[in-house]
């Protein structure tokens, strides 16, 4: 949760100092200061990712059926985000499957759709996926009793491999922590690509 709030801790501060004028023009209209952002984090995304082998190393010990649930977190989310699209016309079906694709990785797929779709859109992807972390860190007891220990996993969506995975091992059991990590590695890897591929349509 701490990460989350430096996370909107910023983007206030972002938005302060664009409102008060603090940067100067030359950086905000007019540049490509956005893209350039966007190829350096996608670059340490990618650092990150390659960094890590002990997600395919821990894959023996986990059910193949279990292998399954990054894709059934996927298409439910994607689901749930076509029925609600109905109640924000504004940005169509596509806009909303955008923001629904960002599966809690709120600092990757907020700047992905603002270079993409505008800020107004960029901002609602950001508090969206925050709001998913933060529920999935409040909730996740809740979660396991009424729906079963896999439940917290699929909430977090991306988060699984890092801020919310204590409190999945916590709630869920520690024989979840392998299929937890493997859920948000495959997750996360398919923020990009998804989301990009629903701005672009």
């Amino acid at each position: 949760m701490k990460d989350s709030i430096v996370i909107v801790g910023f983007f206030v501060l972002g938005v302060t100092a664009g409102v008060f004028g603090f940067v100067p023009g030359r950086f905000l209209c007019g540049t490509d200061v956005s893209f350039y952002a966007l190829c350096a984090l996608m670059f340490f995304v990618g650092m990150s990712v390659g960094g890590d082998s002990t997600v395919l190393k821990s894959l023996r010990t986990v059910n193949p059926r279990l292998l399954l649930l990054p894709l059934v977190t996927i298409v439910g989310t994607l689901s749930a985000v076509s029925i609600v699209s109905v109640f924000f016309p504004k940005h169509g079906v596509a806009g909303c499957l955008a923001v629904g694709s960002g599966f809690g990785y709120y600092s990757l797929s907020s700047v992905f759709i603002t270079e993409y779709r505008g800020a107004e859109l960029g901002t609602v992807a950001l508090l969206s996926n925050i709001s998913r972390e933060i529920v999935t860190l409040l909730c996740a007891p809740l979660l396991a009793r009424w729906f079963g220990r896999l439940a917290p996993i699929s909430s977090g969506g991306a988060t699984t491999m890092d801020t919310t995975l204590p409190v999945i091992a916590r709630v869920s059991g520690s024989e979840y922590v392998v299929l937890s990590v493997f859920h948000g590695f495959l997750v996360d890897f398919s923020v990009p690509f998804l989301v990009t591929f629903f701005c672009t349509l």
